[in-house]
């Protein structure tokens, strides 16, 4: 299979970012997955239209923070237009974790930082509506998924269809149109990479520095793998040239 897929960076920590692109590219079932660092680079609207299919990585950003610096200003306002090019159905898109907020804003809905979730992996559940797509509904009716953000969506936006809740945080995943997914989760990680990417926010406040050994050893027991499921899907979906 020849695919056409973006990893969009923007994180910060370039140990983190390096990882996580590894985890994309072995989640996403693929050999080569390009990226882009919406923190050192701008947006090119000509070079996004080299590719099918677009995955957005994590960030400690939050899109409800007081205070933004013009470099978290500026990838808010990338990540716009790339949103706004799936829901066009130009390009396929699955955004994650910082980035669902974005979406959210975006089309007029409510971040708010009621719904927190430490990081750990977590049950989330199908809706109707996510049992019948093409991407969430093989892994119906429950999934495992990592967790971990301070922020999220206060309800679906308009617009949008629900595609994974819980009790914990109700927006867990939502899908606009046909090609824009988004999940409040990590899809990509597996429980090593998780642990070691827990490493580089210890004192971030995504759990308490004191317990880092227990919710580390937590994190690595944990048997999660229909995130990356996901993330396969949609490479086999929408990124098949």
């Amino acid at each position: 299979m020849v695919v056409s897929l973006l990893y969009v960076c923007v994180r910060p920590e370039l140990g983190a970012a390096d990882a996580e692109h590894a985890s994309f590219r072995r989640a996403l079932g693929v050999d080569v997955v390009d990226r882009l660092d919406l923190l050192t680079e701008r947006l090119d609207p000509a070079h996004l239209a080299r590719y099918t299919g677009v995955v957005v990585g994590g960030s400690p950003f939050n899109v409800s923070d007081a205070h933004k610096s013009p470099v978290q200003l500026r990838v808010e306002a990338d990540l716009e237009q790339i949103a706004r090019r799936a829901i066009a159905s130009e390009i396929a898109a699955f955004f994650t974790c910082f980035s669902i907020g974005v979406v959210t804003r975006m089309l007029g809905g409510e971040v708010t930082s009621d719904t927190p979730e430490s990081a750990s992996a977590t049950v989330i559940e199908t809706t109707e509506a996510g049992a019948a797509d093409p991407v969430f509904g093989p892994s119906s009716p429950a999934l495992t998924v990592f967790t971990a953000h301070k922020e999220s969506a206060a309800a679906v936006p308009e617009g949008a269809v629900l595609l994974a809740t819980n009790d914990t945080c109700p927006v867990q995943a939502y899908r606009v149109g046909t090609h824009l997914y988004t999940a409040q989760f990590h899809p990509e990680p597996t429980p090593r990479d998780f642990a070691d990417r827990m490493t580089f926010y210890r004192t971030t406040g995504y759990f308490d520095p004191d317990e880092f050994d227990l919710v580390q050893g937590q994190v690595l027991s944990a048997s999660v793998t229909e995130g990356a499921a996901l993330l396969r899907r949609f490479a086999q979906t929408f990124a098949a040239a």
